[in-house]
């Protein structure tokens, strides 16, 4: 039963069947985001223990194919417009960069 929820999260969203504030505000802002900040703070923690570089480095790239995924949701979204298509870039870079 899991899988398919999991599965059903993943595959409403692509089709579009989420709509685009939910994706933007919920999915990508509020969720997308906090998930990214905890991946870099580990990161981070485990560079202050003296921890592997390249390991730190994977844990803060660890989002990124969700936070890939959620931005060509939002950018395949038939409602999307050029606002929320810039927010998404935006968030999109700096997750990735920052």
């Amino acid at each position: 039963m899991k899988s398919t929820s999991f599965r059903n999260f993943f595959t409403r969203r692509w089709q579009g069947q989420v709509p685009l504030t939910v994706l933007l505000w919920r999915d990508m802002l509020g969720v997308g985001t906090l998930i990214n900040l905890v991946a870099t703070a580990l990161a981070l923690a485990l560079l202050v223990q003296d921890g592997h570089p390249a390991l730190a480095l994977a844990l803060h790239f660890a989002p990124l194919p969700y936070n890939v995924f959620l931005f060509a949701t939002l950018w395949r979204s038939p409602h999307r417009d050029v606002v929320s298509g810039a927010i998404a870039a935006a968030w999109l870079a700096a997750v990735t960069f920052l």
